[in-house]
């Protein structure tokens, strides 16, 4: 009984790797969520982003960051574990066709906003999956907070929600999960704390079921 205990133990240890295309309020919150889960989760954790902090990311300078620290920098030092059992690695640039090559997670998270970003995602989607990776990412996240927040793989959308509609244009039709309050700027609804912390949460724990699938 011992020994299969113990056994269960063993198995229960961090495998694998999760990257974040992303790290501004909605990709800091996932990080930490991950480096929080216990007997499990991933081995590594990707951190990517250009940006530096500025004094508009008040949930970074709430948790002790300073303007112009790069933002990756930042949840990497927020990471407490040895490296033996959770590692960060920070990557202080932004994803591009030229460094693809750097994302190597066996689930990819993206998260990158402002402006038109689906090209970029569509490419990091096809690079991921060509490397045998799972993909998720998100299609609309504004809200109060009260939202119905749908998870569904982008095959299983309709044709109203148009981040879907241009991804699918881009030809990212199948395996790729989406998260969405389905309300976008368009919608006159800010993005609140409580939609970032409510779409992280449901980033993290689909993630974490992606990598157990991908692992096991």
């Amino acid at each position: 009984m011992i020994d299969e205990i113990q056994k269960m133990e063993d198995n229960k240890t961090p495998k694998g790797r999760i990257d974040l295309i992303g790290c501004g309020r909605l990709g800091l919150r996932v990080g930490i969520n991950l480096m929080q889960v216990h007997r499990g989760g991933p081995k590594v954790i990707g951190a990517f982003d250009g940006q530096k902090i500025d004094g508009g990311d008040v949930i970074f300078t709430m948790l002790g960051a300073e303007n112009g620290q790069n933002k990756t920098d930042f949840v990497k030092k927020l990471c407490t574990h040895d490296e033996k059992f959770r590692e960060i690695k920070s990557f202080p640039e932004y994803i591009s066709e030229d460094n693809l090559d750097l994302i190597e997670g066996d689930v990819v998270v993206i998260m990158v906003a402002g402006g038109n970003t689906i090209e970029t995602a569509s490419n990091i989607i096809k690079h991921a999956h060509k490397r045998g990776a799972k993909t998720i990412g998100t299609a609309g996240i504004f809200g109060f907070g009260d939202e119905n927040i749908e998870v569904k793989d982008i095959s299983e959308f309709d044709n109203t929600n148009p981040a879907v509609e241009e991804l699918r244009a881009q030809g990212i039709t199948k395996d790729h999960l989406i998260v969405t309050t389905n309300k976008f700027i368009r919608d006159n609804e800010p993005i609140t704390p409580y939609t970032l912390d409510e779409i992280a949460k449901v980033l993290t724990l689909n993630a974490l079921k992606q990598l157990r699938d991908k692992n096991d």
